[in-house]
């Protein structure tokens, strides 16, 4: 792809307006259109953002010649319809994790790019973490020896939450396993690779919400221990430890600046901050890709997440956590 790479919203939100300012901080990117079902809020946005073209549909901005890449912001159960009406519309596409809400359309999705030939990027933006990148690189070298426990969680209180959001419809995929359990998940996958057995605990709210979950990945010589939940709000550091050292993830740890390393007797910090609010990285990361016409990332691929959906619907059976339009 040559020239600047026009970027497209859907789902004018919260995060939307992270990766809108983040994106703004690139210099071979343009922010050209953004839509919404509220015409309003995509108004709202577009003014904040100085973004021209402005759309009360979503096909209207798939079938728009002033866009090339697509960035996908809506509640998980979206995310397929979405995802795959740009990719038919050959735009590429970074949607929001999760890429699917299951396995079964995170497949229909990768087969679908492939199909189309166009780029699509689960937006597992703490992938893309200099921290974390570096913290990978540190395990792989064997700084702190065979790893034997891992721990994160990822906890924020959300019981005041009306029932009707995303967090507490189960239309709307509601719970904390799909939208902040899969950072502990992530890390364990990413750091470790897929568990040799699972075991998933979970609480339920009265509608049928899974609204916290306790998670256990047992590899040959490694434990990881991971919490979510909705009813409490956690310290969210994460820790890594192995027989000659460990690393301990400063909170909260999936957006971290940074990192300390303990090893023989000695403790090292680690700065590496984020550049803005962190949605940076993995917008680069996109960017490198189209320019260099590759159809998915190195670093986050389509088989990672297939692998992640794969464990995400392993905990969610364990503990029952079904959506109504799940067949």
């Amino acid at each position: 792809m040559e020239g600047k790479i026009r970027w497209g919203i859907i789902g004018p939100g919260k995060i939307a307006r992270k990766f809108a300012k983040d994106l703004l901080l690139t210099k071979d990117a343009i922010l050209s259109s953004v839509a919404s079902r509220s015409i309003q809020r995509a108004q709202d946005f577009a003014e904040e953002f100085d973004i021209p073209n402005i759309l009360d549909n979503y096909q209207a901005l798939f079938n728009s010649s002033e866009v090339d890449v697509v960035y996908i912001a809506t509640p998980h159960n979206f995310h397929k319809e979405l995802a795959l009406r740009a990719m038919e519309a050959k735009k590429h596409v970074l949607c929001e994790k999760p890429l699917g809400v299951n396995v079964t359309e995170v497949k229909e999705l990768v087969e679908a790019a492939k199909k189309h030939k166009v780029f699509l990027m689960e937006g597992l933006w703490s992938r893309f973490n200099p921290s974390l990148k570096k913290i990978k690189e540190l395990v792989n070298q064997g700084s702190i020896g065979e790893v034997s426990y891992l721990n994160a969680d990822f906890a924020f209180y959300g019981m005041d939450r009306d029932e009707s959001s995303r967090l507490f419809n189960p239309n709307l995929a509601s719970g904390s396993i799909l939208d902040i359990g899969i950072y502990p998940i992530f890390l364990s996958y990413f750091i470790l690779g897929k568990p040799s057995a699972i075991k998933a605990f979970s609480t339920f709210h009265s509608n049928g919400t899974e609204i916290q979950t306790s998670i256990l990945f047992k590899y040959p010589r490694t434990l990881s221990v991971m919490y979510s939940g909705l009813t409490n709000t956690s310290r969210m550091e994460a820790e890594i430890s192995g027989d000659k050292g460990e690393i301990r993830i400063y909170s909260r740890w999936h957006e971290t600046h940074g990192f300390l390393l303990r090893r023989n007797g000695e403790s090292k910090s680690f700065d590496l901050p984020m550049t803005g609010g962190g949605l940076y990285h993995e917008i680069m990361e996109v960017h490198n890709c189209l320019i260099e016409n590759r159809l998915e990332s190195e670093l986050w691929s389509h088989q990672n997440s297939l692998e992640l959906a794969q464990l995400l619907d392993e905990v969610r059976r364990q503990v029952g956590a079904k959506f109504p339009f799940e067949t």
